[in-house]
């Protein structure tokens, strides 16, 4: 039996960045229809910590050494609990849909998981 697992060669392979990039994605759109006062707030902060999650996911991937790497994952993973806090107010100012809010959730919830699972591989140098 043939392993069909490809090599990642770029951060862009792993679906840790995969799922987030679809969240940043998500995160623009979704706040696309708050109210232009929170432009510079709410909308403002939410994009930057989205952002942030596949930024350090991608920073992180270009590291040498393991401690490295843990260190810029766990800071995606702090903007990743930045914006689950943004989601909750947005949902309780009535900005977010519940439906909405549980789906976004639900994403990051995921995302959570597999920045645990970066954090977890022990990397060798070649």
């Amino acid at each position: 039996m043939e392993n069909k697992k490809s090599k990642i060669k770029s951060f862009t392979d792993l679906n840790t960045w995969k799922k987030g990039h679809k969240l940043v994605l998500t995160i623009y759109k979704i706040s696309e229809k708050f109210p232009n006062k929170e432009m510079f707030g709410l909308t403002s902060q939410m994009r930057r910590s989205a952002i942030s999650i596949t930024s350090n996911i991608a920073e992180g991937f270009s590291r040498n050494t393991n401690k490295d790497k843990c260190q810029f994952y766990s800071i995606s993973q702090g903007s990743l609990t930045e914006l689950q806090n943004q989601l909750l107010i947005a949902r309780d100012i009535g900005y977010l849909k519940n439906d909405e809010f549980q789906k976004i959730a639900e994403q990051t919830i995921v995302i959570n998981k597999l920045i645990n699972g970066l954090k977890r591989i022990k990397y060798t140098k070649y």
